[in-house]
């Protein structure tokens, strides 16, 4: 009796002592897990705190940039680029490092915008009005609608519409224009008087922007008043103006088209696409290549071996005269010509002959008194 009272006492004890085991690991967590968790919330509060100055140090800087344009004390100067971007290496290039000469020589603050879309004109404009810019700089004949408009809206802002022909002076508008016809005439000058196989070619943009329309018909009247027995091959882009400037393929298949046709000596003009015409053609011994607006030698090098100059036109100082004189308040109303001319021949100078530099001198010089003219009819 005694035993068994004895092992009914035992069994109580033992359920008790697991019933106290079983309650002090219930929920409570152990204290490296407590640690632990806490040292993830502090790092999570401070990640986020951090984040939140960042965006509140972002939203500053924008406030800043937006009102320092606003002040009398900063000059700000914006570029819109058409479709075309910004590192064309050609036209949208040439005009951004205008602006950028006015940012190291002016201490403008300056700042482009990339159109992706042809519809996004007149917004990208505005955004740069809205943030108190003082001059605006549009890119392209496509943009001279888009700048008008603007500049209706926004009356104290001074636009510069690069190859944008202004038919009414505007206050506001200067149109930054060049007689792309003159230096294509000196280009086709040059390709006459190079070619060895008696036929040329021109790989163009679209014929719905005028200034390509003046470099192809002062390509071609170049060539014939140099050498009558010519024979010329001059393609544009089929496309549309969101795409005629910005297809490189095109331009490759394009040149390499001529070039089984017998073209020894070609013009690359049309942003991106006269690009991949320059590339294609360095692709193959023997033959000249030609580049547009700029010292494409300065900016294609792919093309070094084929590129024996380039028709310019001088963009960027005639940007950055313009921003000048925004500047110094001196603004010129309606159209402002700037210069054009042949780029240096660079590893080709010893290749041109002192014969044919004399005869593109006299060319150019009775071009620019207007002894001899191009031939090209505007919009004719």
């Amino acid at each position: 009796m005694q035993k068994s009272k004895f092992w009914l006492l035992s069994l109580l004890l033992i359920l008790a002592l697991a019933l106290v085991a079983c309650g002090g690991s219930g929920d409570e967590p152990a204290a490296d897990e407590v640690e632990d968790t806490a040292a993830e919330d502090t790092s999570s509060e401070a990640e986020d705190e951090e984040m939140e100055d960042e965006e509140m140090e972002d939203e500053e800087m924008e406030d800043e940039a937006e009102a320092d344009c606003f002040s009398n004390e900063l000059f700000c100067v914006g570029l819109v680029t058409d479709v075309g971007e910004i590192d064309d290496k050609s036209f949208n290039q040439s005009a951004w490092e205008g602006v950028q000469q006015a940012e190291s020589e002016l201490g403008a603050q300056v700042n482009y915008i990339e159109t992706s879309d042809a519809k996004d004109y007149g917004a990208n404009i505005a955004l740069f009005a809205e943030d108190g810019y003082d001059v605006i700089v549009t890119v392209g004949f496509a943009l001279g609608e888009a700048t008008l408009e603007a500049a209706a809206t926004y009356p104290d802002v001074n636009f510069i519409g690069v190859d944008q022909f202004q038919v009414d002076a505007v206050d506001n508008v200067a149109g930054l224009i060049f007689t792309e016809d003159k230096a294509g005439f000196l280009a086709g000058a040059l390709a006459g008087l190079l070619t060895e196989t008696n036929t040329i070619a021109a790989v163009l943009g679209t014929d719905l922007v005028p200034p390509v329309v003046a470099f192809k018909e002062g390509y071609e009247n170049g060539a014939e008043y140099v050498n009558a027995d010519v024979n010329i091959i001059s393609t544009y882009h089929p496309g549309g103006l969101d795409v005629a400037f910005t297809d490189p393929e095109w331009g490759a298949s394009t040149a390499a088209q001529a070039i089984g046709q017998g073209a020894d000596v070609i013009f690359g003009a049309g942003g991106k696409t006269g690009n991949g015409a320059l590339i294609e053609i360095a692709s193959n011994d023997g033959l000249f290549c030609i580049g547009v607006d700029t010292d494409q030698w300065e900016t294609v090098p792919e093309a070094h071996s084929c590129l024996v100059s380039s028709a310019m036109k001088l963009i960027t100082p005639g940007v950055f005269d313009l921003v000048s004189a925004a500047n110094d308040g001196s603004f010129p109303s309606g159209n402002f010509v700037g210069d054009v001319g042949l780029a240096p021949f660079h590893d080709f100078d010893s290749v041109v002959s002192d014969e044919i530099k004399t005869q593109l001198d006299e060319i150019n010089t009775a071009l620019q008194d207007g002894s001899l003219e191009t031939g090209y009819v505007p919009g004719g």
